[in-house]
């Protein structure tokens, strides 16, 4: 591993960022199993970035996600908000009061059957279809079991509706400084619901919630040898979009310098029949990101649905995938494969761009949002060269868009930042036999490196990218749903006819980050949106602490932003 990672620091913010992070920790998690049992690729990831080495009380080491996380009261269900890691079981016996004592105890929330078994084994799926003990690089982690329960591949499935919060299938052991719980809110039920942008805002004026915030930053700083910056995760049709917007503020002022990248997460599509839950997410998602634009190096929305505004739009789909738009269990998994691939760049072991050059790189000119797309698995066969794969899409985009802002076809892309991963080294680039010619300049390259360039640079001339290959897939192992077709092998490639083998673990993925005039028409429509309500109609969200003029403010902000991309090829339409 390097010796000096460029740490970075996790911020989780709302619900369905819990249920992006939980899958987004479980392969990371996963990663660092695989690399327990195969030599580090060269120049490939580094679990420093994301994690941090410690000790528990009894001086066990410890490797957990470098994570805060801010949730609502009734959110954890039966993890418990200090973790478990650093509990003492001798704490009891220290007591030295001798006076009367009452107890009150809760009743424990009973914990998912299919966690215990993950949890149970502390081991990792290998290739050959047996559950190995875990264990970590450079003796982090938990040290392995000597004697562990084996599970079947198929009690580490859980049924999907088992699945209620986020916290029933994250496999990942967290430091007790990573959970918040606001316990002001209830994250279910018809009432103390965190509804509103001012509501979230509001709650980082409270100064306990803001020392406590501000406490965990330090306590994480404070250890960096390097910090390179914040990625945040959080979420946009709520009220946690107004906490987001005051947290990338704090941030801003207090590590002026580094790095702000902010991944807003709308969960599935709109249901029609409920307008006030709409419109709070329009209002929502519009203060979001505005304000959170304004003080993060980037913000990127996220999202499997097809619009951010009211206009119900069909979801997005992929060619290899059957999941369901609705379960936050299937879309969350989804967007945190997308995260898993986007971030590589300032992950890398060795890699000259950190979180500040890839953000001054795409937000040039003003243009503080990007979009995402990606193409999960990319469909590789087997026998096929990347070459072959490349050519089979012809001058069509290879990514489906998933950031809610529409189809990218005839809008120009200004930058972008490619990640294709999962290629391996043999399929990289194309054998001729001597004699023979290349099928084209493709297939005449020497390097998977220059195969991807060269793609890119015919696709989108004159458009400046930056690319990084890498060899290591995204691992999707239990709890990762199991929605792929059958069509997909053990490693993820694309066969020809249905294939009864050993389950998905390892999937191929290009994906993209890109400033495009494409947000021209798509800031633009959101601000026209919401100068056509009415916001006398929404008392109720002005009410919580958001005024008419933040409203109008927000608008012509909007059209602040959709101006940055304008291009002469580009209409509102």
């Amino acid at each position: 591993m390097a010796s000096a990672a460029r740490e970075v620091l996790t911020l989780q913010l709302g619900h369905f960022a819990g249920f992006v992070g939980a899958h987004w920790w479980n392969q990371q998690d996963a990663a660092l199993g695989r690399l327990a049992g195969t030599k580090e690729l060269s120049g490939e990831l580094c679990p420093d970035v994301l994690y941090r080495a410690g000790q528990t009380l009894h001086g066990q080491e410890t490797y957990t996600p470098r994570l805060i996380l801010m949730d609502l009261k009734g959110s954890l269900n039966s993890l418990k908000q200090e973790g478990g890691l650093y509990q003492d079981k001798h704490l009891d016996a220290a007591i030295a009061w001798q006076g009367k004592l009452t107890t009150h105890k809760e009743e424990l929330q009973a914990k998912n059957p299919f966690l215990q078994n993950l949890l149970s084994a502390e081991g990792v799926m290998s290739s050959d279809g047996v559950w190995r003990v875990q264990t970590f690089p450079n003796g982090k982690g938990l040290p392995p079991l000597t004697k562990a329960f084996l599970p079947t591949p198929k009690s580490l499935i859980p049924p999907e509706g088992s699945i209620k919060v986020w916290s029933d299938f994250l496999h990942v052991q967290l430091h007790p400084r990573s959970i918040c719980i606001i316990q002001k809110y209830n994250h279910d039920g018809e009432a103390g619901r965190l509804e509103g942008f001012g509501q979230g805002e509001s709650l980082l004026r409270e100064p306990t919630y803001l020392e406590e915030l501000e406490d965990r930053l330090h306590f994480y700083v404070e250890e960096c040898d390097y910090l390179q910056g914040f990625q945040i995760l959080c979420d946009l049709h709520d009220g946690f979009s107004g906490l987001g917007a005051k947290a990338t503020e704090l941030l801003q002022d207090e590590y002026a310098g580094r790095g702000i990248l902010t991944w807003g997460l709308l969960p599935g599509p709109y249901t029609l029949g409920e307008p006030q839950k709409n419109f709070y997410r329009l209002f929502n998602t519009a203060l979001g990101l505005v304000n959170m634009a304004a003080h993060s190096s980037f913000v990127c929305p996220l999202s499997l649905g097809g619009g951010l505004g009211l206009r119900p739009e069909p979801p997005v789909t992929f060619p290899h995938l059957r999941y369901d738009v609705t379960l936050p269990y299937h879309s969350s998994a989804l967007l945190a494969t997308v995260l898993d691939t986007i971030t590589v760049p300032y992950r890398l072991c060795s890699s000259p761009i950190s979180m500040v050059h890839l953000a001054d790189m795409l937000s040039f000119s003003g243009r503080k949002v990007v979009t995402a797309g990606a193409s999960i698995p990319f469909p590789v066969a087997p026998g096929h060269s990347l070459p072959d794969t490349l050519a089979q899409f012809g001058g069509t985009i290879p990514w489906t868009p998933v950031s809610a802002c529409g189809e990218p076809s005839g809008t120009r892309c200004f930058v972008q930042s490619v990640v294709l991963r999962g290629v391996d080294k043999t399929r990289q680039t194309s054998q001729f036999s001597p004699g023979t010619s290349p099928n084209s300049p493709l297939h005449a390259c020497t390097s998977g490196e220059e195969v991807l360039a060269q793609y890119l640079q015919q696709l989108q001339p004159g458009v400046l990218s930056s690319s990084q290959l890498l060899l290591s897939p995204c691992r999707v192992v239990p709890p990762y749903p199991r929605f792929f077709s059958s069509r997909l092998n053990q490693q993820g490639l694309i066969l020809d006819g249905t294939h009864n083998g050993t389950a998905v673990e390892t999937i191929p993925v290009f994906a993209t980050l890109c400033s495009s005039s494409l947000l021209h028409r798509a800031l633009g429509r959101l601000a026209g949106e919401l100068a056509n309500l009415d916001l006398r109609r929404w008392a109720s969200f002005l009410a919580a602490g958001v005024e008419q003029d933040d409203m109008e403010e927000t608008i012509q902000e909007l059209h602040n932003l959709a101006q940055c991309y304008q291009d002469g090829d580009s209409l509102i339409n």
